[in-house]
């Protein structure tokens, strides 16, 4: 009997059957054929395509279940990843849309029997979080790139704390010299009044010829006390205009409140001269983000055109090719010690630099300025605020 007809009947009913999902048991992983019946994957095992891939495959079994199970691996994970994101879902669920794929990699050909051998690897490698329920097991994706963005905002915090702790020490200095520096001020002793008979009057001699009542023993000598106190007061007092006239024509001596003031006026200053843009063009950037396939990915390019401040039109460096790119999907590039920079950010905008170190600690470097004003100044500035020149 003939094939029948590409049109008949039979050949576009084996075509939709083709196409569907067929039994795992008939499909050969080697020769990635799908047997329709046990009849058809029987006839494949005594082909002689078949005999030959079993032959390859007995040289190295072990570089081929390696192979199938990367493939399986990266494909289930890149499913997670893409479909649910970091939720917690039913490792079944996942295995069943993966399946759907009819040119998956099938897990017999793998070096995991069941679908649970493979979840509790990926818990043990750290690839994927997971529990047992008793309705079976949940996966759960972890994701490199936000664990890497937590450590890094983790590592800023920890540095702005450290930046607070030294500014509270520098307060706590400058708060004890001010009180080391400071002259101790001459307490008054205060005594309770005392009277020797109920019918005395207490009289007070302020430097007056003559008392109200007659002098007692105790008004004679509160007089006395008094008029010392007033010539004290007097004394104390030409002494401060005596020291203020000699200091008037010298420095005035900051207090440590002016002095923080200070600082505080100056740190507003610069956060004010920064901007939420930073491209400029003939700088060398690279791509960080992973939408344009892993062609471009980690790749450096240079900076052409900047457009809407935010967007900007980048020239690759291996492939020549051009794009359009957000100023979030690509980051500044450190050069080597020695080349020249451009400052992107901050006070010192627009001025071309010199790169003396990098202080790897701090996430930031030693620029000297090459242009402007301030030229031969020498400036520590942070990774994102500079990038190599084209």
């Amino acid at each position: 009997m003939g094939k029948a007809d590409f049109l008949s009947p039979k050949a576009i009913a084996n075509r939709i059957k083709s196409k569907g999902l067929q039994k795992l048991r008939w499909y050969c992983q080697m020769c990635q054929k799908q047997c329709r019946d046990e009849n058809g994957f029987k006839c494949h095992c005594m082909s002689e395509s078949h005999q030959r891939q079993l032959l390859l495959a007995s040289e190295d079994p072990n570089k081929f279940m390696d192979y199938f199970s990367d493939e399986f691996k990266s494909d289930f994970l890149e499913l997670l990843r893409r479909r649910f994101g970091t939720k917690r879902v039913h490792n079944n669920i996942v295995y069943n849309e993966y399946i759907s794929d009819r040119e998956h990699v099938h897990m017999n050909s793998t070096q995991w029997e069941t679908l649970t051998d493979f979840t509790k690897w990926l818990g043990r490698e750290g690839l994927c979080k997971v529990d047992e329920t008793p309705k079976g097991w949940y996966v759960q994706y972890i994701d490199p790139e936000s664990i890497r963005r937590q450590e890094e905002l983790a590592k800023k915090k920890k540095h702005e704390m450290d930046d607070e702790e030294r500014s509270a020490k520098f307060i706590e200095e400058q708060v004890r010299r001010g009180r080391d520096g400071k002259e101790p001020d001459e307490t008054p002793v205060y005594t309770e009044l005392k009277r020797e008979s109920e019918e005395e009057k207490v009289a007070f001699n302020l430097g007056a010829s003559c008392s109200i009542a007659g002098p007692s023993k105790s008004s004679s000598v509160l007089g006395a006390s008094a008029l010392k106190a007033a010539a004290a007061a007097a004394s104390s007092s030409t002494k401060r205009k005596d020291t203020s006239s000699d200091t008037r024509g010298e420095k005035k001596k900051k207090s440590a409140l002016e002095e923080i003031i200070e600082m505080e006026e100056k740190k507003k200053k610069k956060q004010s001269v920064r901007t939420d843009y930073w491209l400029q063009p003939n700088i060398v950037v690279k791509v960080i983000t992973k939408r344009l396939g892993e062609r471009y990915h980690k790749k450096k390019a240079v900076v052409t055109e900047v457009r809407d401040k935010y967007g900007a039109v980048v020239k690759m460096i291996d492939s020549g090719d051009k794009l359009k790119l957000d100023q979030n999907h690509v980051e500044t590039v450190i050069p080597a010690p020695g080349k020249h920079v451009l400052i992107l950010n901050g006070p010192y905008r627009d001025t071309e630099a010199l790169l003396e170190g990098i202080d790897e600690k701090n996430f930031s470097a030693t620029l000297t300025l090459d242009s402007g004003p301030q030229k031969g100044k020498r400036v520590d500035v942070a990774y994102e605020d500079f990038s190599k020149m084209a």
